[in-house]
């Protein structure tokens, strides 16, 4: 149980590791967006001035827009993405804090399981069966919550 503990204390971390770096992504791809917007303005304002060059002005801005529509598709996947994992970095996080309260409890038991052998005293012995059934209760509680 302890070493499922650690797992999920890893898996926490990790996600959320792996969260930052996608929302990092994903932020450079809404900067490139914005720079995009700025060029198909700047492209728009000289497609409205007079000139040989006007007709080539509007088709960039034009292309401007559809690079802007990948970008916001791809930025909003990043963002997506970062979001599924820090919903897994809680399950995780909250899994690990379960489990942690079960492995205590476990140890407590087994520590309180010895002092009934020493003592000869079922109480002790009832106590420790009773520390080992809450240990399990939160152990399947973590999976069941």
């Amino acid at each position: 149980m302890g070493s499922l503990e650690t797992v999920q204390s890893a898996t926490a971390i990790n996600a959320t590791s792996r969260a930052v770096l996608v929302q990092d992504k994903a932020t450079d791809v809404w900067n490139e967006y914005q720079a995009d917007s700025l060029k198909k303005h700047v492209y728009g304002i000289a497609a409205d001035a007079p000139g040989p060059n006007a007709a080539r002005y509007r088709k960039a801005s034009a292309d401007q827009v559809q690079a802007q529509n990948i970008l916001r598709d791809k930025a909003t996947a990043g963002e997506h993405e970062r979001d599924q994992l820090v919903e897994t970095a809680e399950a995780a996080e909250k899994r690990h804090h379960w489990l942690t309260a079960a492995a205590a409890l476990l140890e407590i038991g087994i520590g309180v399981s010895s002092v009934s052998i020493i003592t000869k005293n079922r109480l002790f012995w009832f106590g420790a069966l009773a520390l080992g059934l809450g240990g399990l209760v939160l152990f399947i509680t973590c999976w069941l919550v």
